[in-house]
């Protein structure tokens, strides 16, 4: 909006002419007397277009402008709360020395492998005896380097065909402690989901191995068991060799990346799985 020799009121110096315009700043001459002032601010406060057309078509300008502003405020306190919760994240991790089998594995039972993927909530089980009996199952390794492998095997298969059907990241605030409900908190982004397909080829054995019971491949009891690091690590890179659709594999790499990271894992350096089936 060009507002040269526009005639104005001025709150305290009267009349006067608008003699350049800049993209902040207007310069007025108010008989010989030349006064510079912030556009368009000046306007709000103590200037007015004697021109009611131009005042109005100005108002229109503060009025975009006052929405392109709360759009930007918006947007900076959305970016300062995830400036926060990146802070409280790293304080969690700095604190917490990772253990080297700080991952989880779920056996899921058939009536959660329909639904599982859509809701993304997985509970720890309860516990079956004693004086916490139904309570929730501590989880006392995870944190938000740890990721959940969610296998299933059906009443009629043997245990070397259990197979792994997805896995996600726990959320990046969480600290360990499991609420009422048992459920474990899922990251919003990384999480993946394999067709039965692809399940086939991603062969639970092939990854775990009882240290104390090398070839030994039982399940007997329990929701779910801890899990090492390097074995999540080689789950993904299998993954993403695995995936066709490149958006897919983008996003296994985004995963990997960020498991790593959280890690401490050279993701180019990782050994190859030594499972009990391999």
């Amino acid at each position: 909006m060009n507002l040269i020799n526009e005639e104005i009121t001025h709150n305290v110096f009267g009349e006067g002419n608008i003699v350049e315009h800049e993209e902040s700043f207007i310069t007025v001459d108010f008989n010989k007397n030349l006064k510079r002032f912030v556009y368009p601010d000046a306007f709000e406060n103590f200037i007015t277009l004697n021109n009611r057309s131009m005042a109005e078509s100005l108002e229109k300008v503060f009025v975009e402008r006052k929405a392109e502003e709360k759009i930007l405020e918006k947007k900076r306190k959305e970016e300062k709360a995830i400036q926060v919760l990146e802070q409280q994240r790293r304080e969690i991790l700095k604190n917490h020395k990772i253990h080297e089998s700080s991952q989880i594995v779920f056996w899921l039972d058939q009536e959660r492998q329909s639904d599982v993927f859509t809701d993304w909530e997985v509970s720890t089980g309860s516990i079956q005896s004693g004086k916490n009996k139904g309570l929730p199952n501590p989880v006392t390794r995870l944190r938000p380097n740890s990721a959940g492998v969610l296998t299933v095997r059906t009443p009629d298969q043997k245990e070397t065909e259990r197979t792994i059907r997805g896995l996600f990241m726990v959320d990046d605030t969480f600290t360990g402690s499991i609420g009422e409900d048992g459920l474990v908190p899922t990251h919003p982004k990384y999480r993946i989901q394999l067709t039965e397909e692809e399940a086939e080829k991603m062969l639970f054995w092939n990854y775990y191995k009882n240290k104390n019971y090398p070839d030994r491949t039982s399940w007997n009891s329990g929701t779910f068991r801890y899990f090492d690091n390097i074995w999540t690590a080689q789950i993904l890179q299998d993954i993403i060799a695995l995936k066709a659709d490149e958006e897919q594999i983008k996003e296994a790499e985004e995963f990997m990346d960020y498991f790593c990271k959280l890690n401490a894992i050279d993701i180019n350096n990782i050994p190859e799985a030594e499972g009990a089936l391999r």
